[in-house]
């Protein structure tokens, strides 16, 4: 492959805001993820999620954002490495390479590592025969909301994904069941009472799934008491597992990062210890860091312009306002 100006690790919204400032100031860009598809946790876990924290946007399907994103990535054609995850990374005269696991060679002048969480797997229930219901019937997000409709659900969990779902499929779901081991949530207060007013979801708290039923697919499972211990069961077509997912950098942690808590330490502008190699969004860490993809953007905006200014040093850190640019017109500055 040929070298590019900046390589972005991560294909989510922060990385694709990067990609496509990067082509706005006249760089040439590649994409590395490790998902065969753009978007990060917008497409792969909650695409038919709202946000309503973008500016902009007073409501917005995570998919629709990420379509968005994608098209606005896409303007200046960058280089995409999807399906493969960024592994080994050397110096060299003219920057640095990235190899995949794959063994795909990536030269780049400079990086921005704009890894969302990392590489993230959903936490499990825990009990038996839950790999084998695993798309049937057990699911760990919602990909497609109109495969829910009419069905007998049972959401576990007490934070916002548990009952943004449970708020989402209550007008199409034939029933829903929200099982928590606590009577303690972690969701957003609005959202709780909104379920509790305006819809029939059966809350069973102090609860957790004992077993999984069926023979093809899910029919039913056994709740737990977690105080008395008592069991019940209950028929269902469908099990939501939303407690939470796990993250691990991967190979990052082999690359001389220096990490804290999972996450990549990063100065004011948000270079890490390693010259030309920056760290943006949820993955980067810095006091006062707040995580929302809004920051998250004006962060790679910001890594984007210093990185520019390393490989040529006669270009301006703030290349002036789009407003003022011919964006028909290949990017110059």
């Amino acid at each position: 492959m040929n070298r590019v100006d900046v390589t972005i690790v991560g294909g989510g919204p922060v990385g694709l805001f990067g990609a496509f400032y990067a082509g706005l100031r006249g760089m040439s860009v590649r994409i590395i993820d490790s998902l065969p598809e753009l978007g990060g946790q917008l497409t792969a876990l909650y695409p038919e999620k709202y946000v309503y924290d973008m500016p902009g946007f007073p409501e917005v399907l995570a998919k629709d954002l990420a379509k968005n994103l994608i098209e606005q990535a896409s303007r200046f054609n960058p280089d995409l490495v999807l399906g493969e995850t960024a592994e080994v990374l050397t110096r060299d005269e003219d920057g640095w390479t990235i190899t995949t696991a794959q063994g795909t060679v990536c030269p780049t002048r400079t990086i921005i590592v704009s890894a969302g969480a990392g590489a993230f797997s959903p936490t499990k229930i825990g009990v038996a025969r839950e790999e084998e219901f695993e798309g049937k019937g057990v699911f760990y997000g919602v990909r497609d909301r109109s495969i829910f409709a009419g069905k007998r659900l049972v959401i576990v969990g007490g934070g916002d994904s548990a009952f943004d779902w449970a708020l989402s499929l209550a007008p199409i779901a034939q029933s829903i069941k929200l099982v928590h081991r606590r009577d303690q949530f972690r969701a957003h207060d609005e959202t709780i009472r909104e379920v509790r007013e305006t819809t029939d979801v059966e809350f069973h708290l102090w609860k957790v799934v004992k077993e999984l039923h069926g023979e093809d697919s899910i029919t039913g499972v056994t709740l737990e008491n977690t105080q008395s211990k008592e069991t019940e069961f209950h028929e269902c077509d469908a099990v939501i597992v939303n407690i939470g997912f796990k993250s691990n950098l991967g190979p990052l942690k082999d690359w001389g990062l220096t990490i804290e808590k999972n996450q990549i330490v990063v100065d004011g502008l948000y270079q890490t210890g390693l010259p030309g190699v920056f760290s943006v969004g949820d993955v980067a860490t810095f006091e006062g860091k707040i995580k929302l993809i809004a920051t998250g953007v004006g962060e790679a905006a910001t890594a984007v312009c210093v990185a520019k200014t390393m490989i040529d040093p006669s270009a301006k850190l703030f290349p002036g306002h789009s407003s003022d640019m011919d964006l028909k017109a290949p990017a110059t500055v």
